[in-house]
């Protein structure tokens, strides 16, 4: 195992601990918790919105905090929920009154602890709303999930309903937004290499050097093929046929081409270039496009794309201010 670390099992800590060594004017991190709030946290008049889910994904979730996104994200251990003891923390931090909003991704264990956590807040007088992002097609079922896995579709979700948040939209208000974006996002993925979790040294599972995985979960869960590497305009054809098939894209939508952590940023562009021919032949119109690193899976080669229908209302909010330190507009 090759890492840039120290201690296997302290990995998160010291993460945090840089992360808001390096953004101390946006963020800042609950005391004794993995915790990541907004530095200024004591906003008030707006529903706070928290997300996260285990460590691994960075940016996802910490660096999605600030100014019309996030007010807190809970770090839990590498692929491994928070409990519900932190993400209660990060309730009752950025609580002002107004209502908190949970952005959940459909693992079983996040649904769970992230529910027990409301819960927990209810029971303190803190209203509790939440969504459960459910955008990947590839599977309905896996090791980590019943239905849908929740994927980089969510970064949609932080990105609106953070922006309604911020506009003053009540906790319904957000909660209807959220909605709208799980049932109008869809994505799917694709890995070349596996990923290493620090605590357990070696690769969680194994591809032939001539070998690819076609709807590979984030946390490498298994797909729906597993074949010889393709060129970039067929995992394009393959990702989007499924996503295309799966919903009516018609109109305008958002393109998010994300890389998993170990992809160059040329091929995600290669791969972007057939995305928007494939859309372009469809009569899908490319409101805007997104290309980079947005939800991450370790060190893990591969990529997936996500399209979001949009309507004025969405298109308002995606393009509304943004100061989280990793989407900036």
């Amino acid at each position: 195992m090759k890492k840039i670390i120290n201690d296997p099992n302290q990995v998160v800590q010291d993460m945090v601990d840089g992360l808001v060594a390096a953004f101390p004017e946006t963020l800042k991190q609950v005391p004794d918790t993995f915790v990541v709030a907004r530095a200024d946290s004591a906003v008030t008049g707006k529903v706070a919105l928290v997300s996260g889910g285990g460590s691994g994904h960075e940016p996802a979730h910490a660096g999605y905090i600030g100014k019309g996104m996030l007010d807190a994200a809970v770090c839990g251990e590498v692929f491994t929920s928070p409990t519900p003891d932190q993400v209660f923390e990060a309730i009752k931090a950025v609580d002002s009154g107004e209502g908190v909003f949970l952005v959940i991704k459909n693992y079983t264990g996040d649904v769970l602890n992230f529910e027990m956590a409301a819960e927990l807040a209810e029971a303190e007088g803190i209203k509790v709303a939440n969504v459960i992002v459910n955008d990947d097609v590839a599977v309905e079922d896996s090791s980590f999930t019943t239905g849908r896995r929740g994927i980089a579709g969510t970064v949609f979700v932080h990105k609106i309903a953070g922006a309604k948040a911020e506009v003053g939209g009540t906790l319904d208000e957000v909660k209807g937004v959220a909605e709208k974006v799980v049932a109008n996002v869809r994505s799917m993925g694709m890995a070349l290499t596996p990923c290493t979790v620090p605590a357990a040294g070696e690769p969680s599972f194994t591809l032939a050097e001539n070998e690819m995985e076609i709807g590979m979960g984030i946390h490498g869960e298994p797909g729906i093929n597993r074949g010889s590497i393709a060129s970039a305009d067929e995992i394009a054809d393959t990702l989007m046929g499924k996503i295309l098939e799966d919903y009516d894209f018609s109109g305008e939508v958002a393109v998010l081409v994300n890389g998993l952590g170990s992809t160059p940023e040329m091929e995600l562009y290669i791969l972007n270039k057939k995305v928007q021919d494939i859309l372009a032949d469809r009569g899908i119109k490319v409101y805007k496009t997104f290309v980079g690193e947005y939800m991450t899976s370790l060190e893990m080669a591969g990529c997936s794309v996500s399209l979001l229908k949009l309507d004025d209302e969405l298109k308002e909010l995606l393009n509304a201010e943004s100061l989280a330190p990793a989407f900036r507009m």
